[in-house]
């Protein structure tokens, strides 16, 4: 019986079109390294003050401020008050304690020592007001949330190419159009919508490399192609910053070079395996053509032998039933579903909230968010090659528990070590960053072709709804600074012993069909969550009649797949 992976082996595994597919395909996923961490900068604040009076601004030396502005403590440091000021200059007859003091009724003066201008100095983003900076962020994670719905029911029905391209013309078109945003709400709905491309362009592009790729390539793709151009759009983003400090001329500097990706609509072809799930197999058959023609192999007969029946062309006939509710719907997906659901939420808030926090640690934001970027770098070197030798399960729930054990020992640093803070944080994001990039191969060997990008969309919708709070998750280091590394650091303790429900994918073959799933495979103390009832003679029976008439080939057993433990027994 033929499968996809058999019938297209003769294309080999590293040709030039193999080649080509990943440099594209990776190059398209460097804009998603700062379309939403570009916030760190853009929604900065900078230091500021109340605004004099008219009849007071002339005449505001440093010495003449202390008289017209209260003072207070932050971190340690006296700083002019942020959000009041003195109605009246200080007289022989008041001092500090009586005068009264009042909201900036004139606005506020900003400092231009780092920044020329950001969306915070724009709109008076400060005080009763400093709320909607971090929420101009939750909206690109808001958006991207609705974009990992809306994407993976899209790209499962029309296509991967569509969504891969429409969602790079998103974001890169309302970029711009946030360069002449009016108002604060203007900017943030443009965050939201600039959200839905971002995230469809990613797992798209990871989806559509998954399918065209063979497995060796698969994880390299996942570990290099996808991760490893992330971080380096994350490592691009403070050198641009660094030099371009006006907000619209950071947009701009960021986001035209995307202009340059549209070309590529004409090289990137579609997923040979997804037209072959919707019964289109003379098209499947001419994209494979053309890739054994740039790897130079000729006389190239008919591939997908229509007589064999192959998995993917039995689906042709349910392909427009399949939705969500098969990700639940029978019982191994669904234990799969759930605990992948819980992992990527836990693992996405860690991520995020570490890489939000590391540009505000001591030091200069600049240089702590190009660290950041190079310590991902690394990371995801690291599990490029744990993924080409390790299992899965194990690789993740040991970097998951890694990370999270280094985050609690922060709690014990004294402060004054601020690099020691730093190096702990990094080494704690590194294990986090490592897990995150093996969960993508690893839900997408776990889930069956027919909602494999639904079952994607799914973890990354859920994921970044949790990154929504993620802004907000650092601004509780405002209150107790351990406080964030504390919760990220039990979250991610959680989430790796969470890893041991699911069944290793490592040397698997890929499943096609939704009865392909691999059987979890627990250890205790999870071994009763595996257990289920016995199907009944009539639920045999009419599985059987379903396989029968959608031409399926492939019959499974109902029957449970118990745990290893028991199978031992």
């Amino acid at each position: 019986m033929q499968d996809y992976d058999e019938a297209t082996a003769f294309l080999g595994e590293w040709g030039p079109f193999q080649r080509i597919m990943f440099l594209l395909l990776s190059i398209t996923i460097i804009p998603n390294g700062y379309v939403g961490l570009s916030m760190v900068f853009l929604a900065d604040t900078p230091q500021h003050h109340c605004r004099l009076p008219n009849s007071l601004n002339g005449t505001t030396g440093e010495a003449n401020l202390s008289s017209l502005l209260p003072v207070e403590e932050v971190d340690g440091e006296m700083i002019y008050s942020r959000c009041r000021r003195y109605k009246t200059p200080v007289t022989d007859g008041f001092n500090d304690t009586t005068r009264e003091t009042e909201p900036c009724v004139n606005g506020w003066e900003y400092s231009t020592d780092r920044y020329i201008s950001t969306i915070v100095s724009q709109w008076d983003l400060v005080c009763d007001n400093d709320w909607k900076g971090p929420m101009s962020l939750s909206m690109i994670f808001l958006g991207n949330l609705c974009g990992a719905i809306i994407s993976g029911q899209v790209s499962d029905r029309y296509g991967r190419k569509v969504v891969l391209f429409g969602g790079i013309a998103m974001q890169t078109i309302l970029s711009f159009m946030q360069m002449a945003s009016s108002s604060w709400e203007m900017f943030s709905i443009l965050c939201f919508f600039i959200g839905v491309g971002d995230i469809s362009n990613y797992v798209t592009a990871f989806v559509l490399g998954a399918e065209l790729f063979s497995k060796s390539v698969r994880i390299t793709f996942t570990a290099l192609g996808i991760c490893l151009t992330f971080a380096i759009g994350y490592a691009i983003l403070p050198l641009i910053a660094y030099f371009v400090r006006e907000w619209k001329l950071l947009i701009l500097a960021l986001f035209l070079p995307e202009l340059l990706f549209f070309p590529l609509w004409w090289f990137i072809p579609e997923s040979p395996r997804w037209l072959l799930s919707q019964g289109r197999v003379e098209e499947a058959e001419a994209i494979v053509k053309a890739a054994a023609k740039k790897n130079g192999i000729k006389h190239v007969g008919e591939i997908f032998q229509r007589s064999d029946n192959m998995v993917l062309k039995s689906t042709n006939k349910l392909k427009s039933k399949h939705n969500y509710v098969d990700l639940v719907r029978t019982f191994h997906v669904r234990i799969i579903t759930v605990i992948s659901l819980l992992i990527w939420v836990i693992t996405a808030i860690s991520y995020y909230g570490l890489t939000l926090s590391t540009s505000n640690m001591y030091g200069n934001p600049y240089i702590n968010c190009f660290i950041s970027a190079v310590t991902d770098m690394v990371a995801y070197i690291i599990s490029w090659r744990l993924m080409l030798h390790a299992p899965r399960r194990i690789s993740t729930a040991s970097m998951l528990l890694l990370g999270g054990s280094i985050l609690l020992l922060v709690r014990f640093v004294p402060t004054s070590l601020h690099i020691l803070t730093l190096i702990l944080v990094m080494i704690g994001k590194s294990g986090i960053a490592i897990s995150y990039a093996i969960i993508y191969i690893f839900t997408a060997e776990l889930y069956p072709t027919l909602v494999r990008n639904m079952g994607l969309g799914a973890c990354s919708m859920a994921s970044r709804g949790a990154t929504i709070i993620s802004p907000y998750l650092v601004y509780l280091g405002t209150y107790n600074k351990d406080l964030p590394f504390m919760l990220m650091g039990g979250l991610s303790i959680m989430a790796g012993f969470f890893c041991f429900i699911l069944p290793e994918t490592y040397g698997q073959r890929f499943p096609d069909t939704i009865q392909q799933a691999q059987p979890v495979k627990c250890c205790w103390p999870f071994s009763l969550m595996c257990r289920q009832r016995p199907p009944s003679s009539f639920e045999i029976s009419a599985s059987q009649q379903r396989q029968s008439q959608n031409g399926n080939t492939f019959l499974h057993s109902l029957t449970a797949v118990q745990c290893t433990d028991d199978i031992t027994a």
